[in-house]
């Protein structure tokens, strides 16, 4: 089965247009490599006055780890759990701006640690070429609308 868009848009929780991923190229428990196309589309939601910020790209990062989540889910027999994005740290951009990019986006995620609810990850976004565009980590908490322990009230 293809891990394409469609697989993509049904595992997490962003439709549309704001299902920023094309597809994922490799995978696996701790890494996750995957391209997006959205960047260079003018219907892209996350445009602001036309033009799409690298900021933007920590979206790109996260829906990555939601992504990651949901095939190692998959592999555990485990319906893909609910999150949310708690931090971001040391973020360094090196372009100003995703939408004048030519070529696809490629977005890396390696999970650093978890412990079933919580996750830390270290991102890259790259060009086309592999010139690096932004990096950092990113925290998420599984199950949000959960009670301690994950258990929902």
């Amino acid at each position: 089965m293809p891990l394409d868009r469609d697989w993509i848009a049904q595992r997490i929780p962003h439709a549309g247009a704001m299902c920023l991923l094309d597809r994922v190229l490799t995978w696996d428990a701790g890494r996750l490599r995957c391209v997006a196309v959205s960047h260079l589309s003018p219907g892209n939601p996350l445009r602001a006055g036309g033009r799409l910020s690298v900021v933007c790209g920590i979206e790109y990062a996260a829906q990555a780890t939601a992504v990651h989540g949901a095939l190692r889910s998959a592999g555990e027999g485990e319906a893909p759990r609910s999150g949310f994005l708690v931090s971001v740290r040391d973020v360094e951009f090196h372009v100003r701006r995703l939408d004048t990019l030519d070529g696809d986006l490629v977005v890396e995620v390696e999970c650093l640690t978890g412990d079933g609810n919580d996750a830390l990850y270290r991102f890259r976004l790259l060009a086309a070429d592999g010139r690096e565009l932004l990096t950092g980590r990113l925290a998420v908490r599984l199950d949000a609308e959960a009670g301690e322990g994950g258990v929902k009230p």
